[in-house]
């Protein structure tokens, strides 16, 4: 009896050994979006803990609150938007983008049946989630290539998530939106026009990415090497393991049909880098709209934004080659 709880012990013990040994990486996400997959598949496939890293992954409601943890020191990474890493930046903070994750804009300008072109937009009142928001940047974006001069041409108004967005077209509260898939196909079923595809314009920018700061990269850098390794496998496996990569996607987007999950997927695999390679040109773009505004984005050095190094080290392993088998 004494042999067998003495073995039972060690059993323990080495079970907690192994545990603490193990280390630890706290991940943020925000908002039900296949620009977090990586993330998404990251957990469910366990692709951490093959290399000794168990992750803590959190969902927080909204970007603000996420760069707030961030700042706090209560997670190590966060999937946001280039317009969270640039307002923080300038306001003084030491993030920086280590991983890119969607490398333009994938939304699409969805309109009250009665508008039939671009052009119809003047003069009418667009709506998006939050002034400020990567959305807003999009539609404004959009709405120059368009011709149309966001701050004379239309008016653009907080509206809310989807449900308050779909609600107000119906009411006529606003006009036009822009919403990303999975969700064009939502609007589509309940009577709404696609106008206008905003990824087609190509406009660098990143959408989404990884940030964090510049004390945890100096802090941590082999823990953020490995998360690096993870996150690439990750997109090689949304990219390239479709049904199953779907059937994820539809677990945390809450979503069943089958023909909004494969326009997503159509629309996202495109917008990953393969290597997830943070570039600077897509900070540039909304550094270079904000300059007439802000004289601090105007001296801004895109190439500060972001930290291509731990990519680049993993790439020069030979990983991401053999991934795709190059």
């Amino acid at each position: 009896m004494i042999v067998k709880l003495s073995a039972l012990l060690l059993v323990i013990l080495c079970q907690a050994s192994i545990a603490d040994a193990q280390e630890r990486i706290r991940i943020a996400w925000a908002g039900a979006s296949p620009a977090n997959a990586a993330i998404w598949v990251l957990q469910e496939k366990k692709l951490l803990q093959k290399y000794g890293v168990e992750p803590e992954i959190i969902s927080i409601s909204a970007s603000p609150i996420v760069l707030q943890t961030l700042l706090a020191g209560e997670i190590d990474v966060s999937a946001i938007s280039v317009t969270t890493l640039v307002s923080s930046r300038l306001a003084g903070a030491d993030t920086v983008m280590i991983l890119g994750i969607v490398r333009t804009f994938v939304d699409h300008i969805i309109s009250q049946q009665n508008i039939t072109a671009a052009d119809q937009l003047k003069g009418k009142i667009g709506g998006v989630n939050r002034i400020g928001s990567t959305s807003d940047m999009g539609l404004r974006f959009a709405l120059r290539r368009l011709n149309i001069d966001p701050e004379k041409d239309a008016k653009i108004i907080t509206a809310g998530g989807n449900p308050e967005r779909f609600a107000a077209l119906t009411k006529g509260v606003i006009n036009f939106t822009i919403m990303p898939e999975p969700f064009v196909r939502q609007a589509l079923q309940l009577g709404f026009r696609h106008l206008f595809d905003i990824g087609s314009l190509k406009i660098p920018f990143w959408w989404n990415g990884v940030l964090t700061r510049e004390a945890i990269v100096k802090a941590k850098r082999p823990l953020l090497l490995k998360f690096t390794r993870a996150m690439i496998e990750a997109t090689h496996f949304n990219k390239t393991h479709k049904e199953e990569a779907k059937a994820i996607w539809g677990k945390y987007l809450r979503i069943t049909d089958g023909e909004a999950l494969e326009r997503a997927w159509q629309t996202y695999t495109a917008a990953y880098p393969d290597n997830l390679l943070p570039t600077p040109e897509g900070v540039k773009t909304l550094l270079d709209d904000m300059a007439p505004r802000d004289p601090k984005a105007a001296s801004a050095d895109a190439r500060r934004y972001v930290d291509a190094s731990l990519v680049q080290e993993v790439e020069a392993t030979g990983f991401v080659k053999q991934l795709y088998k190059r």
